[in-house]
Parts: C-alpha cells; sequence; structure tokens
C-alpha cells in the first residue's frame, strides 16, 4: 500500500509513506485508495481511505492534514488540526508538532517529504510544474529553517510524479521555462509531434533542491502515467474519463 524512501526510513523518530491505490474502498474510476477531498467520489469512501492512511501514520484521522492545493509556493506553518472543510489554501505544509501527519495530494504532480531529523523539522510539499518554477521547495525549505532546520541536514524525497516520457507539452510551455532561465533547456527533449517536447519534472525538482542546498536527495522514480497502480490526471484525460482520484503522500513526527 506505501512506497517508502530508504533515506527518509533511516531517520528516527518519525514515519513516512508515498500511497499508492491499494487498500482503499473506492470504486470506478476512483478504484482504491483516494484520499482526495476534491474529487466527487463518495464523500464516505474517501473519508474512509484518509482514515485508514491515517492509521498507517501512526495518527488520529483528524491530525491526517491535508491542503486546498493551488499551484502556489505557498507554505503553511502547521500549530494545531484543522476541519477538512476549512483547510488552507496553501502548497506545502511544515510543522515541529508530534502526531500530526503533513499530506500533500497529488495524481501526477511531484509530491516531495522533507525532514530534518536533529531538529525534528518536517515538511510536504506538492510541486507540479507552476509550483516548482514559482519556488515552493525552496519556500518549504525556508520555513522549516524558520522552525530550525539547516538545509544541509534536510532529507528530501520525491515520490511518484508523471516522468518525461510521458510528460508532452508544447512549445510554449517550454518557453515559459526559459524565459526565466535559458538553462532550463535542458529538462526538454523533444518529442515525437512537431511544436512538443517531453518535460523532466522530477529532474527539474531534484536540480531546485540541490541548488536550495539539499543534499541528501531519495527519488522513487515512479512514472504515474503509465504504472496504474497509481491515480494519474493525465491518464483520465486521455480516456476522457469525468474525474480523477488523488494519492496522498505523508509525513510526521512519532511523540
Amino acid at each position: 500500500m506505501t512506497i517508502t524512501s530508504p533515506r527518509l526510513a533511516a531517520l528516527p523518530g518519525m514515519r513516512h509513506a508515498f500511497f499508492n491505490r491499494d487498500g482503499g474502498v473506492s470504486q470506478g474510476i476512483y478504484a482504491g485508495l483516494n484520499g482526495g477531498i476534491g474529487s466527487n467520489d463518495d464523500p464516505q469512501h474517501v473519508a474512509e481511505n484518509r482514515r485508514r492512511m491515517a492509521q498507517t501514520m501512526g495518527v488520529a484521522p483528524e491530525r491526517f492534514l491535508t491542503l486546498y492545493q493551488v499551484h502556489s509556493p505557498d507554505v503553511v506553518v502547521v500549530e494545531t488540526p484543522w476541519d477538512n472543510a476549512a483547510r488552507p489554501k496553501a502548497d506545502a505544509l511544515v510543522t515541529t508538532i508530534p502526531g500530526i501527519a503533513l499530506g500533500v495530494t497529488a495524481a501526477d504532480c511531484g509530491p516531495i517529504l522533507f525532514a530534518d531529523a536533529e531538529a525534528r523539522v518536517i515538511g510536504a510539499a506538492h510541486a507540479g510544474w507552476k509550483g516548482a518554477l514559482t519556488g515552493v521547495l525552496e519556500a518549504t525549505l525556508d520555513a522549516m529553517a524558520k522552525l530550525g532546520a539547516t538545509r544541509s541536514r534536510v532529507v528530501a524525497a520525491i515520490g511518484p510524479l508523471i516522468r518525461q516520457p510521458s510528460y508532452e507539452v508544447g512549445d510554449e510551455f517550454v518557453a515559459r521555462f526559459t524565459s526565466v532561465d535559458p538553462a532550463y533547456a535542458r529538462f526538454f527533449i523533444p518529442a515525437a509531434r512537431p511544436g512538443h517536447a517531453m518535460f523532466d519534472l522530477g529532474g527539474f525538482i531534484r536540480m531546485r533542491l540541490e541548488a536550495a542546498g539539499v543534499a541528501q536527495i531519495d527519488d522513487t522514480g515512479i512514472d504515474t502515467y503509465p504504472d496504474e497502480n497509481f491515480f494519474s490526471y493525465r491518464r483520465s484525460v486521455h480516456r476522457a474519463e469525468p474525474d480523477y482520484g488523488r494519492a496522498v503522500h505523508a509525513i510526521a513526527l512519532e511523540g
């Protein structure tokens, strides 16, 4: 039901999980462990799936937290749990509070889990192309540093996401990146279709983390698009499905 990062798993006093579709109660296009509150799945199924994920993480369901994600660089410092109906609009969370699971939802975008075990500071970020380009990873590290983390000690794990062989984009997308930094052209290779390219989101995320001072990085290497055991927004679009499920990926400090 879960994928783990060897580097994060080696750290004391915390749990983490990149959840796939195994072990859930949802049906149809959401089949499996859909944790997306924003999906049109049966809310009772989503609640039960999230309860099971919370149990895996060793926290109470009301302490298994996710955000209303908006593809931003915004970060929330978590001090107390919130009601799901009032979850903040942001794309990353950080905390020093034990017993709270920080979760981000994804269905092709990049889930990144962070930890400084010595300072007991953790974080989770949702990094699609827009968030990664506009600084959500750096903002997460800044927020962790304000809580006492040191970047050289931080371990970051890149979870399942859409990989370059599956991520076709138009030339205008490439231009958006190269207008920020011409060196970003290296994250694109030509696609079979003229006027298109294949984007390396995982490589781009790794580069941004390394440039921000993170030296200890794990990457699951999983491509969500061809792997039916993971939810994929792009796959659902190509199949003309009306909606799609969302995986939750989470990290928590043990009490």
